[in-house]
């Protein structure tokens, strides 16, 4: 069955009595969801297209018989801007609230004792650098020599550009070895934050963006790089609270809708196939498109001409991420969170409030959930569940000794096998800009040239990059909290 429309949404004339202007977005992650908003704050009768049945691309949740999960741990900085603000616009700012300082505790369990060693990365109150020099002083998992050597790293790491194009072949590794910083302080400190924020380690991260994460969580305001994560299930944010945004802002949501191609129709006017499934294409119109959905089905949707060297989309790399999730029959851990050295464990989440066990009786009663997220986990990915169980297991209980002699009521793992793109050397002269050659149609998406690694942050300020353009070409203003906010 094939159906036609004359275009998405439904709404009234603009003011000077022409037909409003209309958009689709094709995708319902972060990025398509900033799109489809700052478009119809702007006025466009908007239509977002998702083919799964809820909106938040990989930062979702699901039922898990009694509990809540998420499919990963996702945290967001001070200086995440945009995200901020995308949280303040489906009014779920309030859910997911920071630091009021940042302060991560780091367990070590490779000290010669044997035991856990714990140190802190903590700021105080005093001007960047100063900020953060008193946790450096007597971060205890780094010698005095390898102290001031990151000093002098960070200063130099300071004066660095990171759009300067040469930065982005270049290895933040090497870098960091001209810079005097031994495999432990890589160890220790620079891959403790880089693996968590850009998905690799320093060795695999290009230095431009390994630069503008460092420079701008920690060496622009005191309060940048304070914490702040969902106090309640990501799909609470990501899907309903978005939703209920999107309707109120008029835009017309489909989910389980999958795009299947986009023309350019003689009179420049956009017709986009879509199905729900075998036998049920439609097509839509519209002044405007935008793709935001990852790079190779972006690449697969692309009408020919649209950009110069549409292959390379496709040597954009993906990195996976994988999560373990443990649920203890009693509690554990008693802070919100920690990271981990001299252990395969890299940060391990306090769960139980947001997954609802908390409030579970009976055979949860007491229970304590963690989460273990691992990054840059090519080596884990596809292990046997049996097998991580095997290997972490033991391991949390090096680091958290309330943890031997526990009952493990459940383990389960998530597997996101393409969580971000690689921020590989050279992968910013491959990430397109929102716009192409072709007018009318724009790219969003956290692998596109926002100059930030695959983050919430970035996919928002995609967004908003997209419908920006769109909006200027459409002769429209773009006036909002979220474009003052990149």
């Amino acid at each position: 069955m094939t159906a036609t429309t004359t275009g998405p949404g439904h709404g009234p004339a603009d003011g000077d009595g022409t037909a409003p202007a209309r958009a689709v977005v094709v995708g319902g992650g972060l990025a398509g969801i900033t799109a489809a908003l700052e478009l119809a704050d702007a006025g466009v009768r908007v239509t977002l297209l998702e083919g799964r049945p809820r909106l938040g691309g990989l930062a979702f949740s699901f039922r898990r018989g009694d509990l809540t999960i998420d499919n990963g741990q996702h945290v967001y900085l001070r200086c995440c801007t945009a995200y901020s603000s995308f949280l303040d616009r489906i009014d779920a700012l309030h859910l997911a609230p920071l630091q009021d300082r940042l302060d991560v505790p780091v367990l070590d369990v490779g000290h010669p004792s044997g035991k856990p060693r714990l140190g802190r990365l903590r700021r105080t109150a005093l001007p960047v650098p100063l900020h953060l020099a008193k946790s450096l002083a007597t971060y205890p998992h780094l010698s005095l020599a390898e102290r001031a050597a990151v000093g002098r790293a960070a200063l130099a790491l300071r004066g660095l550009d990171p759009q300067d194009p040469a930065l982005d072949g270049t290895d933040f590794g090497g870098w960091l070895r001209r810079k005097g910083q031994s495999a432990r302080t890589v160890e220790a400190l620079w891959d403790l934050i880089g693996v968590a924020t850009l998905n690799a380690t320093a060795a695999e991260s290009s230095l431009g963006l390994a630069a503008m994460v460092f420079k701008t969580a920690l060496l622009t305001e005191p309060g940048a790089a304070d914490i702040g994560w969902a106090h309640v299930p990501l799909g609470e944010l990501h899907d309903t609270r978005a939703r209920a945004a999107l309707e109120a802002a008029g835009v017309r949501t489909r989910l389980r809708t999958r795009a299947t191609g986009i023309a350019r129709a003689a009179d420049g006017t956009w017709q986009v196939g879509a199905e729900t499934g075998p036998g049920t294409a439609e097509q839509l119109t519209a002044d405007t498109v935008v793709l935001a959905v990852p790079q190779r089905e972006t690449h697969a949707l692309l009408p020919d001409g649209a950009l110069d060297e549409p292959g390379r989309l496709l040597e954009i790399g993906t990195a996976p991420i994988l999560n373990l999730h443990v649920v203890y029959d009693r509690q554990v851990l008693r802070q919100p969170f920690f990271a981990a050295l001299g252990s395969p464990v890299q940060w391990v989440f306090d769960r139980t409030e947001s997954s609802g066990l908390a409030a579970k009786g009976g055979h949860w009663e007491g229970c304590q959930y963690l989460a273990v997220s691992q990054s840059a986990a090519q080596d884990d990915i596809e292990r046997p569940v049996a097998e991580l169980r095997s290997r972490y297991l033991p391991e949390l209980e090096r680091l958290l000794p309330a943890a031997r002699g526990a009952g493990v009521r459940d383990f389960f793992v998530t597997r996101e096998r393409t969580a971000t793109f690689a921020p590989t050397p050279g992968v910013g002269r491959r990430r397109p800009t929102a716009r192409t050659n072709t007018p009318g149609l724009y790219l969003a998406g956290a692998w596109t040239a926002t100059g930030w690694p695959a983050t919430m942050e970035g996919a928002v300020r995609s967004g908003v990059h997209a419908a920006g353009a769109a909006l200027s070409e459409l002769g429209r203003p773009h006036v909002s909290p979220l474009r003052e906010a990149v």
